[in-house]
């Protein structure tokens, strides 16, 4: 009984240790590596399918008594059947050792069908599933099987399609209670996804995903679907122009009014877009746009106007606003807005901002996270007039901004006050000097992103007694 409880208190310490004290504790002795062994409830594994080691990553896997979370990837690239194959042999290991598991993702290459059948039944609990598909895919009905399942991050990879899909397991009696669903690779043929559509919960889903996709499958089911949900808060849509019209139009008939945040990257349509803004009953609370050549000033005004709420905006590579209509915006969101990030941002490297990040920071004072990364032109004068209106500034991030110099951290750290996190990796001008002013005199820092040829060693020695972590 003594040594179990032992045993016990031992795990508990363990789980509380940093990752860089709980690597050497194996090396103490064989009872406190299996001790160790055992109390790890994440994992995360890079293998190599020109090595054999799948008997013994089984018998690995299997002292992990309390193993939750799997992540397993490849640490190089062979033939799809060749990875297919390597894929299918590592799900058999996990099925086999990890009967508690709660979390998977394996990015190792395509899987089939009936290793995902075994997981499904040897791992039950399972409710995080990431996965690689290879065409063509006749059907997801396999997901059914997986009653637990809460979060799908799906992708599609190789060509082909099948010449038809069964429409045997079009509808499933038990709606598919998914939380997230995140897809990847997704074309227009592929309409297996149909059963997605159909059998996923209106009710459940929150947060939902499109990366690199060409299609949704079946055009009406999915416009359905996207209409009928009752609780989407997140929608992420990166390079899909394809599809972008065709989401944001269905957004903007959906009557209900969870949406919190939408962030589009790399891929818009401005008619679409500007019907979406203007149409929606959502309360934004989060907007994240990199639309170089999508967004204009007449969205700008249309987020002013119909979402004050707004929390967080992030607008990356705006080519083709300018600076009125920005300023109409921060005075629009003057009330509300916490974070700012205006990255590459044209305004600024064109006109080196001629007063309008001045006039923009004295309309938004609440500010507590600003990016301006990479305005290459943005100078000390415009900074040290900006960052006065600042006062209230936790994290500041000026990566790639190579004309400030040193100027720039003393009105920094004269002006804000409560400043925990800036990064200055790539700002050429601040030098040695700069960084350990900002060390001395910025009292609540935590966290320094900047080059470690920038760190003297009396800026690490300070760093130490101030408990700041520096990040290169």
């Amino acid at each position: 009984m003594d040594i179990i409880f032992c045993d016990e208190l031992l795990q508990e310490i363990f789980h509380r240790l940093p990752p860089p004290s709980s690597s050497a504790v194996s090396l103490v002795s064989k009872r406190w590596r299996r001790l160790l062994l055992s109390s790890l409830s994440s994992l995360t594994l890079r293998l190599s399918p020109n090595h054999p080691p799948l008997p013994s990553l089984s018998s690995f896997l299997s002292h992990h008594t309390y193993l939750s979370s799997l992540s397993l990837s490849s640490s190089s690239s062979s033939s799809a059947v060749a990875t297919t194959a390597f894929s299918d042999s590592l799900l058999v290991s996990v099925s086999a050792a990890c009967p508690n598991l709660t979390r998977l993702r394996i990015s190792t290459g395509p899987v089939s069908l009936l290793p995902l059948l075994s997981l499904s039944t040897s791992c039950p609990r399972i409710s995080s599933l990431s996965i690689i598909l290879s065409r063509p895919v006749l059907s997801l009905f396999f997901l059914s099987y997986f009653n637990c399942l809460k979060s799908l991050n799906l992708t599609l990879t190789g060509n082909g399609s099948p010449d038809s899909i069964s429409d045997q397991f079009t509808s499933y009696s038990t709606p598919l209670e998914l939380e997230s669903l995140s897809l990847s690779g997704i074309r227009a043929g592929d309409y297996a996804l149909t059963w997605l559509w159909k059998n996923c919960s209106y009710l459940t889903l929150s947060k939902l995903v499109f990366e690199n996709c060409e299609g949704v499958g079946d055009n009406h089911s999915f416009s359905c679907f996207i209409k009928g949900l009752k609780s989407l808060h997140e929608a992420e849509l990166k390079t899909c122009r394809s599809i972008i019209s065709l989401i944001l139009l269905n957004l903007a008939e959906n009557r209900s009014d969870s949406l919190s945040s939408l962030s589009i990257h790399d891929g818009g349509n401005r008619e679409s877009l500007l019907h979406f803004l203007r149409e929606t009953r959502c309360n934004l609370r989060k907007l994240d746009l990199r639309l170089p050549l999508d967004l204009e000033d007449i969205h700008l005004l249309e987020i002013g106007t119909k979402f004050n709420q707004l929390h967080v905006l992030r607008l990356q590579s705006c080519c083709m606003v300018t600076g009125e209509a920005l300023k109409t915006l921060g005075l629009a969101l003057s009330d509300n807005l916490e974070e700012l990030a205006l990255t590459n941002c044209d305004v600024i490297n064109k006109q080196n901002g001629y007063g309008f990040l001045v006039e923009l920071a004295q309309n938004l004072r609440k500010i507590k996270i600003l990016d301006l990364s990479y305005n290459h032109t943005l100078v000390d004068k415009e900074f040290a007039s900006m960052i006065g209106s600042y006062c209230d500034l936790r994290t500041l991030k000026l990566r790639g901004c190579s004309r400030l110099t040193n100027v720039s951290l003393i009105s920094l750290a004269k002006n804000c006050r409560h400043l925990e996190s800036v990064d200055l990796v790539y700002c050429h001008g601040i030098e040695i000097e700069g960084v350990e002013f900002m060390i001395l005199n910025c009292s609540k820092l935590r966290n320094l992103q900047v080059e470690d040829r920038k760190v003297s060693e009396a800026a690490r020695r300070w760093m130490a007694d101030k408990v700041i972590e520096v990040q290169i």
